[in-house]
């Protein structure tokens, strides 16, 4: 049985459906509200699935969710709060476990209580759209057209609801400081040499990308998972910005650093952002964007590759990648032990089902698309 934790949210209902898409059904719904579970269940169900009461936040209620689980998908958050929390009830019932977030601490915590390799239960962490697809994208982006890969930008972000769990993940990007000290990495850093270097880049709060319309604010961001791919791809250079259309939000992020510094309420300043990005998107259709530029050589010369993907959320993003990952766990794809997702999951695989399942549009360029010989570029 897979259970999906948070399956009444924006990334856990979308979860649901992509795991029936994928032939999963008699699944095991869990979350907070009775009535939204009955919802999510309801919804173009293709057999029966179970609803649970479940709070990642009592211990008592997770352990009833996850037994006689043979997966579990969690979808709940914020990361810096539950870190492995949920992996680790998974893991004490017997059952494997996927993580949409999780990141760096999670991992962090699994290993210090010993490897889940030894009583052959696998957990993959990262496994949503940022962190998890934004390593992906570029690892098969690196095998597209391209002898060897030296630098890398990339810009992510859209005009979209904010979920409380997005809010305090956003926050953490603004404030937390860098691999010898916070875990979730670095604002303003950037890879240079092939190593990571502090205040590398600036923010700049009013400009304009060709893969956003409208004005925009770019905010300079350095993650664990982005250092990780950087040395995995032997980039010289890595340069990462986090995109806000809004321009509600982008004010309240000017403000974010300062109010943050002064110690206010972490919920409250969330509960702002999550009104500012309704206002931005009032009368305007949602979207997200992930771009990047590649550059390298080919044929023993400089060139570069581009890859562009466009989707109308980021929330189904996670839930695809989510979905993947447990697909490919119950398939005996990936061993046991502690994963990243963008270390375990094939980036072939994953690049298919976003375009043959209407997820994202992929618009490759360069060499990229030289190589598939796309007519403009679409893949």
């Amino acid at each position: 049985m897979i259970g999906v934790l948070g399956a009444s949210g924006a990334v856990g209902r979308a979860a649901v459906r992509e795991l029936r898409a994928l032939g999963h059904t008699g699944l095991r719904l869990g979350g907070r509200t009775a009535s939204a579970l009955c919802a999510v269940a309801e919804e173009n169900a293709v057999g029966h699935d179970e609803t649970v009461w479940a709070d990642a936040d009592a211990t008592d209620g997770l352990r009833a969710f996850t037994e006689d689980c043979d997966i579990v998908l969690n979808c709940v958050g914020p990361t810096y709060r539950l870190r492995a929390t949920v992996a680790s009830a998974a893991l004490a019932a017997g059952a494997h476990c996927v993580d949409v977030a999780g990141d760096d601490p999670a991992a962090e915590d699994l290993l210090k209580g010993g490897d889940p390799a030894r009583d052959d239960r696998t957990v993959v962490l990262s496994a949503g759209a940022l962190p998890g697809l934004s390593s992906l994208l570029p690892r098969w982006l690196a095998g597209q057209g391209l002898d060897g890969a030296t630098a890398l930008t990339a810009h992510c972000g859209g005009l979209e609801t904010c979920s409380p769990t997005v809010a305090h993940d956003l926050m953490l990007s603004l404030s937390s400081g860098g691999a010898d000290g916070a875990a979730y990495g670095e604002a303003l850093a950037a890879v240079r040499g092939g190593r990571r270097v502090s205040r590398a880049l600036r923010a700049d709060e009013d400009t304009t990308h060709e893969a956003f319309p409208g004005r925009v604010a770019v905010q300079p961001y350095l993650s664990g998972e982005s250092e990780r791919l950087a040395g995995d791809l032997g980039l010289d250079r890595l340069d990462w910005y986090n995109v806000h259309p809004g321009p509600a939000v982008r004010t309240l992020l000017n403000l974010l650093p300062g109010r943050l510094a002064a110690g206010d309420d972490r919920a409250e300043l969330a509960q702002r952002l999550i009104l500012a990005a309704d206002l931005d998107l009032a009368g305007r259709k949602p979207y997200y964007v992930m771009d990047f530029a590649l550059s390298g050589t080919a044929s023993g010369a400089p060139a570069t590759a581009g890859l562009t993907l466009r989707a109308a959320s980021s929330y189904r993003l996670t839930a695809a990648v989510g979905a993947l990952a447990v697909d490919a766990v119950l398939r005996g794809k990936v061993p046991a032990g502690v994963h990243f997702a963008c270390d375990v999951l094939n980036p072939d695989r994953v690049v298919r089902h976003l375009r043959d399942h209407g997820v994202a549009d992929l618009r490759l360029t360069g060499a990229a698309a030289g190589a598939h010989q796309v007519e403009e570029g679409v893949l």
